[in-house]
């Protein structure tokens, strides 16, 4: 898979408006009310990656968690990495308030 070009990155953020461009890196952060609220959105989160077969990198601190997308193979961001964010952001969207990470 090919990154994407300029024209496409500037589409696929507009699909993801919790997102946030960084590099070669889409970010965002979703707060919870407490710890186990936010690892259980942690797990729903990995089920799914291993469907997408696509894994973000994430930063759990106490009721936050952080999330980095990138397609590392491919040395930037792909359609998939937009893909996974749309899934994140509509799972996480009745559980935590969100914010995209500033660039």
């Amino acid at each position: 898979m090919k990154p994407l070009t300029k024209p496409q990155l500037k589409a696929a953020l507009k699909t993801v408006p919790l997102w946030r461009r960084q590099g070669t890196t889409i970010r965002s952060s979703f707060e919870f009310k407490g710890f186990v609220q936010a690892i259980r959105f942690v797990n729903q989160l990995a089920r799914l990656a291993e469907r997408a077969g696509h894994h973000p990198d994430i930063d759990i601190r106490w009721n936050q968690v952080h999330l980095v997308l990138t397609t590392h193979d491919a040395g930037g961001l792909t359609a998939k990495d937009f893909a996974l964010a749309a899934q994140i952001s509509k799972k996480a969207s009745s559980k935590a308030s969100a914010k995209a990470e500033k660039a």
